[in-house]
């Protein structure tokens, strides 16, 4: 495994989940938003951006 997939899961079980799945899975049922629009913003915005960015665009997508 290399070392930024290794650092980007440990972001994931630090916060609490198992890994990106398991995050966008609870974003997903948190927020109310189909999983399927949740995967289109997050590939969309990159891994990088799945604390921030992504959760301010999901909330943005709630408004709609």
């Amino acid at each position: 495994m290399n070392e930024h997939k290794r650092s980007n899961e440990d972001i994931y079980k630090s916060n609490g989940y198992t890994d990106r799945n398991d995050y966008l899975n609870t974003l997903a049922d948190d927020m109310g938003i189909d999983r399927e629009s949740v995967d289109m913003i997050a590939d969309m915005l990159g891994e990088e951006e799945d604390f921030d960015g992504l959760v301010t665009a999901l909330e943005d997508f709630q408004d709609w």
